[in-house]
């Protein structure tokens, strides 16, 4: 072990010496949650939605069908009361509610007028607004058809029949911010786990000094671990740099457990070390390593993982492309506890998904990493 850690220092001296490298690894994730945060706008469609049907009249089965007869709006569910909807929205199952009160069509026929409650999603601000428009105007279509169709001759009807009442759940202020963070510390973290990981050992190779470390008294195992451990801490330390960035410049709150958090950060960087670790395997040369890396990991981490843009309204082959990047399972992860405060037994999923992949790409890295040396 003291062999070990001598090599480790080593790597970490190494680094240090190199001040482009120190620019990259602690300036990008400043500059880029600056960046993202004052600059950042998106769109987002669709999603599921579950309705708290209180009335069970003729008017909200009709206001029930014309949101899903749009083509926007999905039933992922039935809710009895405000508790079913509490933890439709813990799940991360829906990204709206509606809810329709008592005695609809005798409120509509009898006092000019009924009130229908919306409850968004706001960990998702740009996506909630979206979803609360398209419901505004399945409603603004109802209002119109019934003043078109007057329930009775005599019934005196307001030009609104249907008001509407929204909340946002988890982000009422609609703030970006709150949807940046999460993505730009799994995009970093990606990038210094992974693509510096690959770059590091690609270079040894190219340079002609990784077979002058094999002859060396350490196992190859423990110098694949002693180059990938300098980045497993500075990913650990950017990670907690943007979270502070988050809480204290943006006021991003965290919500749920800080220790399950930074569990799920620890399974993250080991994901993507895997990936590293992979790819400087099959690399021959950093540029191809490079070229790999922002190819095959940073785009997909932007564009694929719901991070800027929802998963949910691309075509079937990039939303399972989607659910094979680690970002896509993190960022979920991230939003839940930081934004819902959920616990464990609403992301345990996530996590697994996100240690088969661990598993799985360490298993692939390390037998490739022996192919080469063989």
């Amino acid at each position: 072990m003291k062999k070990f850690w001598a090599f480790v220092k080593k790597e970490f001296r190494h680094i240090l010496r190199d001040r482009r490298t120190l620019l990259i690894l602690l300036g990008m994730p400043v500059a880029q949650v600056i960046i993202f945060g004052y600059a950042i706008t998106n769109e987002f469609r669709d999603a599921n939605i579950v309705v708290l049907d209180q009335a069970r009249d003729d008017m909200s089965w009709e206001l029930t069908e014309k949101l899903t007869a749009s083509g926007h709006f999905r039933l992922a569910g039935e809710a009895q009361n405000y508790d079913d909807l509490h933890s439709f929205f813990k799940k991360g199952t829906i990204k709206m509610a509606v809810v329709i009160p008592p005695n609809f069509t005798q409120k509509i026929q009898h006092e000019g007028g009924a009130q229908v409650q919306l409850i968004a999603d706001g960990s998702e601000p740009n996506y909630a607004s979206t979803l609360i428009a398209y419901a505004n105007q399945m409603v603004a279509q109802l209002n119109n058809s019934q003043l078109n169709n007057s329930i009775t001759p005599n019934s005196q009807l307001n030009n609104s029949i249907t008001t509407i009442e929204t909340r946002m759940l988890f982000n009422p202020e609609l703030k970006s911010t709150f949807l940046f963070v999460p993505g730009v510390m799994a995009l970093i973290l990606m990038l210094i786990s992974a693509m510096m990981t690959s770059l590091t050992i690609a270079r040894e190779k190219e340079l002609g000094t990784m077979e002058l470390l094999l002859v060396s008294p350490l196992h190859p195992l423990l110098i694949v671990v002693g180059k990938v451990v300098p980045y497993v801490l500075l990913a650990f330390v950017d990670g907690l740099l943007i979270l502070l960035i988050g809480v204290t410049v943006f006021g991003v709150p965290v919500a749920g457990s800080w220790l399950l958090l930074l569990a799920m950060s620890i399974l993250y960087v080991l994901t993507a070390l895997s990936l590293g670790v992979l790819i400087s395997a099959k690399a021959a040369t950093q540029q191809v390593a490079m070229m790999v890396s922002l190819v095959g990991l940073m785009l997909p981490t932007v564009l694929l993982s719901d991070f800027i843009f929802p998963l949910a309204s691309m075509p079937a082959p990039l939303q399972f492309i989607g659910n094979i990047i680690p970002a896509r399972w993190f960022i979920s992860m991230l939003r839940d506890i930081m934004l819902k405060g959920t616990g464990w037994q609403y992301i345990w999923q996530e996590a697994a998904v996100m240690g088969a992949m661990s598993v799985v790409l360490l298993l692939l890295a390390m037998k490739s990493f022996k192919i080469r040396l063989s």
